[in-house]
């Protein structure tokens, strides 16, 4: 299985960014491993259209920001030939099942509802780094679209 060295995140609020890349640190501390982060939609697909190829193995991708939200980003990725099959993970504060659906409908591979705790966080992000770019690039069927850890 390969591993995930090349990861974006796009999410407005700052703490949880930073919160993100200590994790990705802790995680892979002598990996290798490149976190680029936009804090908008807008800016993450400035950053697609000017990166790529080659693409990041996975978009961590939260849906409530300024400019450009999570569903126009997750419906421009899916739309661009280049960018069509990176998967796509919504990290976002809802819990909400039309959320969690209107996401799956989009397109999105999986779904992580933030956790409170930093425990939680950090084994969900591993979680989802442990599942490699292989498994990650599908779609589970819905049943299995929402991580969670425990």
């Amino acid at each position: 299985m390969r591993a995930i060295t090349n990861i974006f995140l796009t999410d407005d609020d700052a703490d949880d960014c930073l919160l993100f890349s200590e994790i990705i640190q802790e995680i892979n501390p002598n990996e290798g491993t490149k976190l680029t982060i936009s804090n908008d939609g807008a800016a993450l697909m400035k950053t697609l259209d000017e990166t790529v190829p080659p693409p990041p193995e996975v978009i961590f991708l939260d849906l409530n920001m300024p400019r450009k939200n999570g569903f126009e980003c997750l419906e421009e990725i899916r739309n661009t030939p280049k960018l069509m099959e990176i998967p796509v993970v919504i990290f976002s504060t809802s819990s909400s099942n039309d959320i969690v659906d209107r996401s799956y409908k989009f397109g999105a591979n999986y779904y992580i509802c933030k956790p409170q705790s930093y425990t939680l966080l950090k084994k969900t992000i591993a979680h989802v780094l442990s599942l490699g770019w292989e498994k990650l690039s599908g779609q589970p069927n819905r049943d299995d679209f929402v991580i969670k850890v425990a």
